[in-house]
């Protein structure tokens, strides 16, 4: 382990210690948002620290072992200590370094889901459907809370666009490498030949912006107008203009959302994605700079990046950005999803680790 990684353990360390002497104070909750704070950065860093107390604790019995190599009678026993301890220290060292990868500033948040029909017509609207309902699914074994902003639906079933926001803990964190443009492959039921169609959707995932502090709107530059809601919804939502169009007039990004009866519900909500369209737009232009610099294993976010495709006829699911093919489709399109997440992952923490090694 580099000399500069074990400064900056040892500094974590002596902040924890700090961290607990502060927190076991009698007065440390009279200011609540000081208590909050300090406690989340406890939580962040005892991890970290324990591991490190770990590696320090395996590198003193290695130097210990060392020390009875010069006694014959403990020589055998004492070489095994040390090639036991010295794989062990290596594995803590790389569970160090990924603790100490930077963190998403975003991992913890809600999300904005889109998912649009591309290329294939009514099938391609189909699968839309099919791909909202395996993010559902997902989201409900993580007990996340899923709710529809927008939809506009299909005649055969399936949506042109649907809008939903998943609320949860680390939303973002798991379903950020879904951005991109998915493709199915297989035989759709009006198809009398038997022929396999290729149909596409596009997926965006966009972290809920922080009105305040992530992106300021001025008033003079968004346009809002409202409209009677079309689709279902009964009676009283086709009478009244209940639905809310924005548009923000430098971007050109328009939202409109009609889910709701209270025009004043649907105004707060197309607010909330038109800002996290705008602030993901911001960071999409900073990672393309980025990327232009270095090409990431997970590729570069642009939408019209081909990232995975679902073969049905063959049972599979391809992801093209980490050449992974799973041969569980019925599974992961039933939310199933933790085997492709956790390899998508893996492999990001991997590249940056790569880059980390490549900056130092």
């Amino acid at each position: 382990m580099k000399p500069s990684v074990q400064i900056k353990l040892a500094n974590l360390s002596e902040r924890l210690d700090e961290l607990n002497r502060l927190l076991s104070t009698e007065d440390v909750t009279s200011n609540m948002d000081y208590y909050r704070k300090i406690s989340k950065e406890h939580a962040e860093i005892t991890p970290i620290v324990e591991k490190f107390r770990e590696f320090q604790k395996v590198e003193s019995d290695i130097s210990e072992a060392q020390a009875m190599l010069a006694d014959p009678e403990m020589k055998v026993f004492a070489q095994e200590e040390i090639e036991s301890g010295k794989k062990r220290s290596d594995e803590i060292a790389l569970s160090l370094q990924k603790l100490l990868l930077p963190k998403d500033p975003n991992d913890e948040k809600n999300i904005f889901l889109e998912i649009r029909a591309g290329t294939g017509g009514d099938e391609s609207a189909l699968f839309a459907g099919d791909l909202f309902r395996m993010y559902s699914r997902y989201a409900e074994r993580q007990n996340w809370k899923v709710e529809v902003v927008s939809a506009s639906e299909s005649e055969v079933g399936g949506y042109k666009e649907i809008i939903a926001k998943i609320e949860g803990y680390g939303a973002y964190s798991k379903l950020k490498f879904e951005s991109g443009g998915h493709r199915v492959q297989r035989v759709p039921d009006t198809e009398t030949q038997g022929r396999i169609h290729t149909s596409a959707c596009t997926v965006a995932v966009l972290p809920e912006a922080d009105e305040v502090s992530d992106v300021i709107i001025n008033p003079a530059e968004i346009r809002i107008d409202t409209f009677r809601a079309s689709g279902a919804g009964g009676q009283h939502i086709n009478k009244t203009d209940s639905a809310v169009r924005i548009t923000h007039l430098p971007t050109g990004i328009v939202v409109e959302c009609q889910d709701d009866r209270s025009q004043h519900k649907n105004k707060a909500q197309a607010m909330s994605v038109l800002v996290a369209r705008i602030k993901d737009a911001e960071v999409r232009a900073q990672q393309s700079k980025i990327a232009s610099e270095r090409k990431s294993l997970i590729g570069s976010g642009d939408r019209s990046e081909r990232i995975r495709t679902y073969n049905y006829p063959q049972g599979r699911i391809t992801d093209h950005r980490i050449n992974l093919t799973l041969y569980k489709i019925d599974a992961i399109t039933e939310g199933d999803m933790d085997e492709l997440i956790n390899a998508l992952l893996t492999e990001y923490q991997a590249d940056l680790l790569a880059s980390l090694g490549e900056e130092n």
